[in-house]
């Protein structure tokens, strides 16, 4: 019997949170499946195993969540380096690079990913491709002020370009107060430059291409889960 998407999400989320030590703060990301770490870090919260943890949410979302679980939280501010992340992710290349964003998250997603020591991504295998942007469009954040422009400049760069909306046909705002421009380019033969370009341009808060920032890939299959360990573009698998 095939083991379903749901049930590989918690097998990754669950998995991640025995690298979680007592005393540690944890960024806690935003998504379908990072839902299933937070889940476990709560119960073993609850039940001791795990002493004097603190989270960092990546999002309001992601707060209440945490506050309803019973996790304790604090800032960035108040801790400015992250001992652990566990994150979802939208694509994921061989070398650890990845797509996020698919939330809306992505703006403190990454400012937490930068501040982490340990940045852990947890996946259903359906999300691993061989480059990234195969299965998935690249999210764009912008301002509100002249976003047009900036979906002519996108346009400009052979993206396909599609504002994110809400199920009304408003526009999506982030917890940010900025727009989402979902770019579709097929699959990135550089996308390390394409980060570099749009990392220059005025009105793009940020986008979805997180390269280089992931330390680990915990993916869970029809035949278990596989920790891959990054760095620096290299991978090793046990």
């Amino acid at each position: 019997m095939a083991t379903s998407q749901e049930a590989l999400k918690q097998m990754a989320g669950e998995y991640a949170v025995r690298f979680v030590e007592s005393g540690m703060v944890v960024g806690l990301g935003h998504g379908s499946t990072a839902i299933f770490a937070h889940r476990k870090l709560a119960a073993l919260l609850a039940s001791g195993e795990l002493r004097d943890v603190v989270g960092v949410p990546c999002s309001s979302q992601v707060e209440r969540q945490a506050q309803s679980l019973g996790i304790p939280l604090t800032t960035l501010d108040a801790n400015p380096l992250i001992d652990i992340t566990i994150d979802g992710a939208d694509e994921v290349d061989p070398a650890c690079n990845v797509i996020k964003g698919g939330g809306g998250a992505l703006l403190r997603e990454k400012i937490v990913a930068q501040a982490t020591l340990r940045e852990i991504m947890v996946v259903d295998a359906s999300k691993l491709s061989d480059k990234l942007g195969m299965q998935w469009e690249v999210p764009v954040e912008v301002v509100q002020f002249g976003w047009q422009a900036q979906v002519s400049y996108l346009r400009s760069l052979g993206a396909e370009v599609t504002v994110r909306c809400e199920p009304d046909g408003s526009h999506r705002v982030t917890d940010q107060g900025n727009l989402i421009l979902d770019c579709a380019w097929g699959p990135l033969e550089d996308a390390w430059e394409l980060d570099a370009t749009l990392n220059r341009r005025a009105g793009i808060v940020e986008h979805g291409l997180f390269l280089g920032l992931v330390t680990d890939v915990i993916v869970a299959g029809p035949d278990g889960v596989e920790h891959r360990r990054c760095e620096k573009g290299r991978q090793d698998h046990e």
